[in-house]
């Protein structure tokens, strides 16, 4: 076991202060009708230490660092049984709008994001940012190059689908027609 020195466990309360407060004031107030400085004060720190603490601003208050995620769709790659593309739907569905079994107490922050265009737009990135692990990942599997267009194009298109079927009416039933098409190929009959 790691022991954490005094400084790093402070910081890490620290950012854990300031995400509960930040999501506490969201969920009261709306993502829009919420400051920097609100949360700073809420938190009982400056302006400047939540910068220092989250330099993307209020939007990154809402995720972690993107690291899970990169480590998550990798292993749904590596670690699968069966297919990439039907480990890749899995590891979808199991997350955000997609999940039927999201803890009770994680739904109000689901529906936040996607119901906030801003937050909506920071999780794309962070997916986007797992380009090039995902990428490594699909090429070594696949015995190709990741320079291959064809590798690269999947990457991406894969790391679109939440953005694309995030907020559909049925985002489940969206998320199962995009990998259908994937699977088929296109055009799709």
């Amino acid at each position: 076991m790691v022991n954490t020195g005094r400084r790093e466990r402070r910081k890490l309360e620290t950012r854990r202060r300031l995400d509960e407060v930040a999501l506490r004031l969201f969920l009261k107030h709306g993502y829009d009708g919420v400051t920097v400085a609100q949360i700073a004060e809420e938190a009982d720190i400056s302006v400047a230490t939540l910068f220092a603490h989250v330099p993307d601003g209020k939007d990154a208050l809402i995720f972690d660092d993107g690291s899970e995620r990169r480590a998550g769709i990798v292993a749904a790659v590596r670690d699968r049984d069966g297919p990439i593309l039907a480990a890749l739907h899995r590891f979808f569905a199991a997350r955000g709008p997609y999940s039927t079994d999201i803890p009770p107490e994680h739904a109000p922050k689901r529906d936040l994001i996607v119901q906030t265009p801003a937050l909506r737009e920071y999780a794309r990135r962070l997916w986007h940012s797992c380009e090039p692990d995902l990428t490594a990942a699909l090429a070594e599997e696949n015995d190709l190059s990741p320079d291959d267009p064809a590798v690269r194009a999947l990457a991406r298109f894969v790391l679109e689908i939440p953005d694309l079927t995030g907020t559909a009416p049925d985002p489940a039933a969206a998320l199962a027609s995009v990998f259908a098409l994937l699977e088929s190929g296109w055009p799709p009959r």
